[in-house]
């Protein structure tokens, strides 16, 4: 996305684009549903840890590793194959996502640096920093056009430039442009999905739209599917009104899945079968 001559507020211009407004009200919605449960109001925290676990599944999902959600929640060894490294980094990132709200509106880059070394862990001296020209990226679930180092460290200052400014543009609309153009970046040379989803989910939590987090955006992406996922991504790097719009309108609606997700859980715990 890029911010060469745009207004001063460039994100609540797309807060503008047609269908955006609808798609931010249904989110709101979804969400005061969640937080309205009776049980939201005697047993957060178990929905919370909850919606952790299955957020990092969901991510995991979407990296390539599907796992059903008790494999996630009884195994304690994330250090085997390919899958088993993506799903112990994607359990990494959401526990690490909370210690890092009051970071994120003053220094956003370091919080995504700070995200890439909890996903990668000990993977060599390219953790925790973004590309330089000629570093591959193994990104293989995502087949755009890969930008350039410099291009990639220009749009990831100006994007950092616009978090800190801060702004009116609803939740939503931020959460979805910072997923969006990690994603189009790919700023580091692995783990770019995992970490630009735990940084849509630390917008959604820190703007104060689901401050428990409760409402795992990346259930809902799994739940949509890889292709739609793609699509609508596809349609955000393309820079049209309408591509943009679609693609917010995707993440609102895995937020909305999300929160439906965590209503089931409230509704299992009400019942005692949970």
């Amino acid at each position: 996305m890029s911010t060469a001559g745009a207004t001063a507020d460039p994100l609540a211009a797309l807060g503008a684009l047609p269908g955006v407004a609808d798609s931010v009200e249904s989110v709101r919605k979804a969400v005061d549903r969640v937080y309205g449960h009776r049980v939201m109001r005697r047993r957060s925290n178990a929905i919370t840890s909850e919606a952790a676990l299955r957020g990092a599944r969901g991510s995991a999902a979407l990296s390539g590793a599907d796992w059903a959600l008790e494999e996630v929640r009884r195994r304690t060894d994330f250090s085997g194959d390919d899958e088993a490294r993506t799903v112990g980094a994607a359990l990494r990132l959401t526990a690490e996502a909370g210690q890092l709200l009051s970071i994120w509106r003053q220094s956003p880059l370091r919080v995504l640096a700070r995200l890439h070394l909890v996903a990668a862990a000990d993977e060599g001296d390219q953790v925790g920093r973004p590309r330089k020209e000629g570093e591959p990226v193994d990104e293989p679930l995502v087949g755009l056009p890969l930008p350039s180092a410099t291009e990639t460290h220009g749009r990831l200052d100006g994007l950092a430039g616009l978090i800190i400014a801060g702004g009116s543009a609803p939740a939503l609309v931020t959460a979805a442009v910072v997923h969006g153009e990690l994603l189009a970046l790919r700023p580091f040379t692995c783990h770019n999905g995992l970490v630009a989803r735990t940084a849509e989910r630390i917008v959604l939590v820190g703007s104060g739209l689901d401050p428990k987090s409760v409402c795992a955006a990346e259930v809902g992406h799994a739940e949509l599917g890889r292709d739609a996922y793609l699509e609508a991504l596809a349609g955000y790097v393309s820079g049209t009104p309408e591509g943009v719009a679609a693609w917010i309108a995707h993440c609102g609606g895995a937020v909305e899945l999300g929160a439906r997700e965590s209503m089931a859980v409230c509704e299992a715990l009400q019942r005692g079968a949970a």
